[in-house]
């Protein structure tokens, strides 16, 4: 199964994809992942893109591409995978089109109010990007990664500044995706309407809907 989550900033995207990973056997990528580990490496390359996701801004669609092909065409992909945040623009779902067609997409509903909660309280592993929440998935040691014991940190493009910029581009250059989509793919809506809702509860509704839709 080629699986899209699609949905704003704050969404839970990444918590819920972390979910599915382990229900659904296929992996979960997220180019703002990946994105992140190429900065690491201090190449040319991690310069240009440190440029962009650490203000906020989209990675252009050319860059993209490259290091998502080349991820997707890793052994663990055989079966599927889940794209989280990816995506964004009409441009780059044509250009996934050309690598690897997705199956369906999920789109999340959520009201701007409960994803204004969400960010204010996540924590995001930066050894192993495993995702936390002060309050809804708390690791089990204070702050500290349940799967490497690295201490959370909150990601620079989670603070107010960023998010809002981020939060401009998504309404201007991806929710036009939905529409996209709909007349292309199997497509449902998953509403999350409480900031107190457990994951749990929200990927057992993703799963209901992939089988309504027929997966």
């Amino acid at each position: 199964m080629k699986l899209i989550i699609f949905g704003p900033p704050g969404s839970g995207k990444g918590t819920y994809a972390s979910i599915l990973e382990k229900k659904l056997g296929i992996p979960k990528i997220n180019t703002g992942d990946i994105f992140r580990e190429i900065i690491k490496r201090k190449s040319n390359l991690s310069k240009k893109i440190a440029s962009y996701v650490l203000s906020g801004k989209l990675v252009p669609d050319e860059i993209t591409i490259q290091v998502l092909k080349k991820r997707l065409a890793k052994k663990d992909c055989k079966n599927g995978f889940i794209l989280d945040g990816y995506p964004r623009t009409i441009q780059q779902a044509e250009a996934l089109e050309k690598i690897s067609s997705p199956d369906l997409i999920i789109n999340l509903v959520v009201p701007q109010n409960v994803i204004i909660a969400r960010l204010s309280g996540r924590l995001i592993c930066p050894n192993c990007n495993a995702i936390y929440h002060k309050i809804f998935l708390k690791p089990k040691n204070n702050e500290i990664c349940d799967k490497c014991g690295s201490k959370l940190i909150q990601r620079e493009d989670d603070k107010p500044e960023v998010i809002k910029e981020r939060f401009s581009v998504y309404q201007k250059q991806s929710k036009p995706l939905i529409d996209y989509y709909k007349k292309k793919k199997p497509f449902g809506n998953v509403k999350c309407n409480k900031v107190d809702i457990p994951p749990e509860v929200v990927v057992e509704r993703i799963l209901k809907k992939i089988k309504e839709l027929g997966f």
